[in-house]
């Protein structure tokens, strides 16, 4: 018999380890969060407001940035609470909404992302049909079809985790309730769960991973027959961004997802986490806009910046 109901907390261990630094973390999550809903949400409503944005691109990079803007919300607030607490604990319902809402918009991300690419071979490749081919009916489909995949995703591995006896183990190795840790939570060993996590693994991070570089290599050869210096210069900077936040969410996921979990180490497991809930979510607007003059030009308009220069 469980002695864990569904009505006992959990306990987040988080990095109870090493209490000394929890602070420390603490002050440096909060930055990087406050980061996350300032860029994210400057996205989101510039995308919106300025007419010049309504384009494919950014109605995917709106997408993205509503992605990382719920996904960090879902995990930090619970962990500053912990990280300043000395009660680490997350009752049963948070701790399940926690793990599906993780799941849910981490995988949502992966499948956005692989379309994001398949746009940017459009726009470089297909550059006299990119309105014909990237109409607004086709992106919404696209869209939905991220979103209804990554719920599809969650909803499976959700109910069969969250299944496992546990045996009365509240601990959560973790700072949010993760599937790893809550896998590792489980008495028994589940060849079924192994198996749909490494299937879903390969259908969500693999297969996205290689269109997208397949994508980047037909872009790559396409981009070396330009002769213009500056159309081949924005080339770069729109993929250039694209690529890099590829690099960042997918590698740092793969690491953690695609490798057997005994031969990651506890210290090891935090930092990738971290950096993938935590700092790549408030890294991917700085990315976006920091190298889009589109995105710098439609801000100043919006504050009124260009009106306000031109009449001085």
């Amino acid at each position: 018999m469980e002695i864990n109901s569904s009505g006992a907390d959990f306990i987040l261990l988080g990095f109870s380890s090493r209490p000394q630094l929890e602070h420390v973390i603490s002050v440096i999550v909060f930055i990087f969060y406050v980061v996350t809903l300032v860029g994210n949400t400057t996205i989101m409503v510039v995308s919106y407001l300025d007419s010049q944005l309504h384009t494919p691109m950014y109605f995917f990079l709106s997408n993205l940035s509503f992605v990382d803007l719920c996904y960090t919300t879902s995990i930090v607030p619970q962990m500053l609470v912990n990280l300043w607490s000395s009660k680490k604990s997350i009752t049963y319902g948070g701790c399940a909404l926690q793990f599906f809402f993780a799941l849910d918009l981490g995988a949502t991300e992966c499948l956005l992302l692989a379309v994001m690419a398949y746009d940017r071979y459009a726009a470089v490749c297909q550059p006299l049909h990119y309105t014909v081919i990237m109409h607004p009916v086709l992106c919404q489909k696209m869209v939905l079809s991220a979103w209804l995949g990554g719920l599809g995703s969650a909803l499976i591995l959700c109910s069969l985790t969250l299944k496992l006896p546990r045996c009365g183990h509240r601990e959560v190795d973790n700072f949010f309730c993760e599937m790893p840790a809550l896998i590792k939570m489980a008495c028994v060993y589940s060849r079924v769960i192994e198996v749909v996590v490494f299937t879903l693994g390969v259908i969500f991070l693999l297969v996205p991973l290689s269109l997208i570089l397949i994508s980047y290599g037909v872009i790559t050869q396409a981009v070396m027959k330009i002769k213009s210096a500056t159309r081949w210069r924005k080339v770069l900077n729109t993929c250039g961004s694209h690529l890099t936040v590829v690099t960042l969410f997918y590698g740092t996921l793969i690491y953690m997802y695609m490798k057997p979990q005994n031969t990651i180490s506890h210290e090891e497991g935090q930092f990738f986490t971290l950096f993938y809930t935590i700092v790549t979510p408030s890294l991917n607007p700085l990315i976006y806009t920091l190298r889009n003059k589109d995105v710098k030009s439609a801000v100043k308009r919006i504050l009124g910046i260009d009106k306000h220069s031109a009449k001085v």
